[in-house]
């Protein structure tokens, strides 16, 4: 894993209330204090904010608003990792093992729900 993405996660972990987090001089500590709900609303959002700004890029815009918004839902994607105890490494593990495999094939692998 990039010792980017393993720094970030680092910081974000040691953000968690059992780890000592303070939501009142942290974002993620705040985050976290609120639960998973909270996360995954702002997921959302940064989802959506993603979507709109590859079509203002498409439209002429800076690429560099795509990059942003893209930080900014990675960021939040790895904080709803790190609420559920996973890491981004387990997510790079999980498209090692899908290289090579179709989508179609690999989707129709995944076990039923």
């Amino acid at each position: 894993m990039s010792t980017q993405l393993e720094r970030l996660a680092a910081v974000i972990e040691s953000r968690k209330p059992a780890n000592g987090g303070d939501p009142t001089a942290s974002y993620v500590a705040k985050l976290f204090a609120k639960g998973d709900d909270a996360i995954l609303k702002k997921i959302g959002e940064e989802a959506v904010e993603t979507v709109m700004a590859a079509k203002d890029v498409r439209a002429g815009a800076d690429v560099s608003k795509l990059l942003y918004e893209t930080a900014d839902l990675w960021f939040h994607s790895i904080v709803l990792l790190a609420q559920f105890g996973l890491t981004p490494q387990q997510v790079l593990d999980e498209l090692a093992r899908r290289e090579g495999i179709s989508g179609i094939e690999e989707k129709a692998s995944r076990p039923k729900d």
